[in-house]
């Protein structure tokens, strides 16, 4: 009687909450709600004309070379770093003059050692890093007036410039010593972490915006389904009892809701992926950790409220995107009341968090496009660079002065790359 009675609340529910899909299609104008007085407002902003970027000219073997052995980085989730090189060679906010710079930024791609099964291996990272700061700080004088300060780098790997995938040895490492006063970009974003330091930006994950554009449904496909997640729940090899995955939060879900029919859960990945999350209201987000999972990506894309499961979360430009209003967060303890949970969040909150999400301006924040296009997350990067300006006058050294200890940190980096 008890699941039937929660199938009859969801067919209430959704009876009230068939609403028409918006198509995805960027650049385009439309009228749309807008969010007053929040960080809604500064997603449209335009940083062409408040800073320069100056893109330092490195020998192929930090960049070109790593993509052409092995073209798959150009596809995984974090090929930002790949892209975001491309789109500032063209950039109008790239300057060749590095005097007049205010941001210097350094290419290389740390994260396209994969292996067979694509998955990138940081191991070499470090001193990848550490070579190319070397090479910079010893042919430019930039560096070395701030020992980074008005640098950027983009560690957009699992826990950044940690550079380690297994948290309990990424925070053994600690960002790398020479990256201690740069400003980060990376897709990792957990608040009292070690791996993310003060002034981070933090940005979503490449997903592919032609593969998702292939995906669209008619606009007036109802939303019949009421939660939806595919993925997986636990890590067999490495945690089989799911504590540790996703900080037991994606484990959680699987027991307890299972057997819910409100609940389409699987492990299962069908061809009708893209097309199932927009018939979705609430897409499940069971982040962990993690912000750089695509599924976040695919919600705000999709329209498919995100519900984010993830304490201490710092989201992709969370000083620009309105997380607050067109999502749902839950505490990590609260998984076992999920149902309850969204079953009375009252209609109209559903319905503006649906029409915010149908904002272009929210879906083009997500994206890395090529060619790039106003507002998408290349200029959201950029924003979030202009926004840090002037640097303070302290930040520049006296001749001779120095902070950081080029001798810190493992052995194994400090070997020659």
């Amino acid at each position: 009687m008890e699941i039937w009675g929660w199938v009859f609340i969801g067919i209430l529910f959704l009876a009230d909450f068939v609403v028409k899909i918006e198509p995805f299609k960027l650049g385009r104008s439309q009228p749309t709600e807008r969010i007053s007085g929040s960080a809604g407002d500064v997603l449209e902003d335009n940083p062409v004309g408040r800073l320069k970027v100056f893109v330092y000219e490195l020998p192929s073997k930090y960049s070109k070379k790593i993509l052409q052995k092995d073209p798959r980085c150009l596809n995984h989730m974090f090929a930002a770093e790949i892209y975001m090189h491309r789109f500032l060679l063209s950039s109008p906010v790239r300057t060749l003059n590095p005097e007049e710079a205010d941001w210097f930024y350094t290419p290389v791609y740390t994260t396209c050692d994969l292996t067979p099964n694509g998955l990138p291996l940081p191991f070499k990272s470090p001193r990848m890093m550490r070579s190319a700061i070397q090479l910079i700080s010893s042919n430019w004088p930039y560096w070395n007036r701030t020992e980074g300060a008005d640098h950027f780098f983009l560690v957009p790997h699992d826990f950044g410039a940690c550079f380690h995938y297994q948290e309990e040895k990424a925070i053994e490492r600690g960002i790398l010593p020479l990256l201690q006063r740069a400003t980060l970009v990376q897709t990792f974003g957990q608040r009292n972490h070690v791996c993310l330091k003060e002034g981070s930006i933090t940005i979503p994950p490449y997903a592919p915006p032609q593969k998702m554009q292939t995906h669209l449904i008619p606009d007036k496909t109802p939303r019949s389904i009421f939660v939806y997640f595919r993925g997986l729940f636990y890590d067999v090899g490495n945690d089989p009892e799911g504590g540790y995955y996703a900080r037991g939060a994606r484990a959680a879900v699987w027991e307890n809701f299972k057997d819910n029919p409100l609940f389409d859960i699987s492990t299962e990945h069908p061809t009708t992926y893209y097309e199932d999350m927009q018939r979705a209201v609430f897409c499940l987000c069971p982040l962990g950790w993690a912000p750089w999972s695509p599924r976040l990506v695919e919600a705000v894309i999709f329209g498919c409220i995100p519900v984010i499961i993830a304490d201490d979360i710092v989201l992709p430009f969370a000083d620009a995107i309105p997380w607050e209003e067109i999502g749902v967060f839950v505490d990590e303890k609260d998984v076992p009341n999920l149902d309850t949970i969204l079953t009375s969040i009252p209609p109209e909150v559903i319905l503006r968090k649906q029409r915010l999400l149908a904002n272009p301006s929210m879906k083009q924040a997500m994206l890395f496009p090529q060619p790039a296009q106003p507002g998408d997350a290349f200029h959201q990067v950029l924003n979030g660079l202009a926004r840090k300006l002037p640097h303070d006058k302290s930040v520049y050294f006296k001749p001779g002065e120095r902070v950081l200890n080029w001798t810190a940190g493992p052995v194994g980096d400090l070997k020659p790359w």
